[in-house]
């Protein structure tokens, strides 16, 4: 269901495109803090309501985080084919939103888009502040003096904030993250990220999966052999180390210390809810589960680092590129606020017995009621 109220959304765009029978939507949902922000997602069932609560997602992780961003997501309905095909796809959704270019909107890279798709993506607008997350050799320059370019995603930030969040919840509960047993749902740019940040600090990671299946270790993986995966774009089940090769259901029963969903939306929900045994959820991807579901899982006394705290680092990597920082940039700025950012929700969730992402909520619904004040 999309939710009207204080906050939003401001505009809902649905636009179709006969000749190739693309189809897409663009949800702004608040601009009180800066043009909206937000990745555009392919996949082949994508609907409004989903664009909407993600835009939401980014309302409030922008204002968590500080940025001058609102919040905005942008859908195409993508049931698959070439390459050019799909610089069709991104190409003519471009042009159709380009009026709210980059006044109300600006893209970035979600799930089936990367790099690659926001360079065919500001090539169709003329636009070069149209999108975020764009290749490092995409560069523009202004006045023969400024030069901005690109700042990938795929160098890893997200998944460098999500390893961040996951240090400070298992401080906060006092785990050491050295030993922590740790399971991935969902090896692309975020999981693979999270497991080679997480691996540095000393975490073991016993499990992990994608669309392919499940691989289980109760002594980890081989760091080389995950690499080689990783590298080559390989599915899990590929791994040529010791382990187990479970079904796609049997990931959710194994006992850990640290969840972290980082595949899909609703990942979390009424099938595996109940066979989840975890101390600590970090939310790698974005609204893995239901709020109902999220608050039944709290109530059990799992700690929840919302979706919005946790893999802020996109958003944040994508403000280094707007501003047009250097690669380094991106990681002082992620570390420094996602650890912010976690420690004051997760202490004050677990002083007042609050769900965490309410306790979030309230802090940025607080940031842009406060601008919208302050304007009058």
């Amino acid at each position: 269901m999309i939710v009207k109220d204080e906050l939003g959304p401001e505009y809902i765009v649905k636009v179709y495109d006969p000749e190739i029978g693309m189809e897409g939507f663009l949800v702004i949902d608040n601009t009180v803090l800066g043009p909206g922000k937000g990745g555009i997602r392919m996949t082949p069932d994508v609907t409004e309501e989903e664009i909407f609560r993600l835009a939401r997602t980014m309302t409030y992780k922008c204002a968590l985080s500080g940025l001058p961003f609102g919040g905005a997501k942008g859908g195409i309905v993508w049931k698959g084919g070439d390459k050019d095909l799909k610089k069709k796809f991104i190409q003519g959704f471009a042009k159709k939103i380009k009026p709210f270019l980059p006044k109300l909107y600006i893209a970035g890279p979600d799930v089936n888009t990367g790099e690659i798709e926001m360079k065919w993506f500001v090539e169709a607008t003329g636009i070069f502040n149209s999108a975020t997350g764009k290749p490092r050799n995409f560069c523009f320059v202004k006045n023969k003096k400024k030069k901005k370019c690109g700042i990938p995603h795929e160098i890893g930030t997200t998944g460098f904030g999500v390893a961040q969040a996951t240090k400070v919840a298992a401080d906060i509960l006092g785990l050491d993250i050295k030993g922590a047993t740790v399971s991935i749902h969902g090896f692309g740019n975020v999981g693979s990220f999270t497991f080679k940040f997480l691996k540095k600090m000393g975490a073991k990671v016993i499990a992990i999966a994608d669309k392919s299946g499940v691989i289980f270790s109760e002594k980890g993986f081989d760091e080389n052999l995950i690499e080689e995966i990783i590298k080559k774009k390989k599915e899990v089940i590929h791994y040529r180390g010791k382990a187990k090769k479970l079904k796609a259901e049997d990931f959710w029963e194994i006992p850990v210390d640290i969840l972290i969903p980082a595949s899909v939306t609703d990942v979390i929900n009424e099938n595996n809810k109940d066979k989840i045994k975890t101390k600590i959820i970090v939310e790698g991807a974005n609204i893995p589960m239901r709020e109902e579901i999220e608050e039944e899982l709290f109530k059990k006394g799992i700690l929840i680092v919302p979706d919005f705290v946790a893999n802020a680092g996109g958003v944040i990597t994508s403000f280094a590129e707007w501003k047009g920082y250097d690669l380094k940039k991106p990681f002082e700025l992620i570390e420094k606020k996602i650890k912010k950012a976690t420690q004051i929700v997760l202490r004050e969730s677990l002083k007042k017995n609050i769900n965490p992402r309410k306790v979030a909520i309230n802090l940025a619904k607080e940031k842009i009621l406060s601008k919208v004040k302050s304007k009058k």
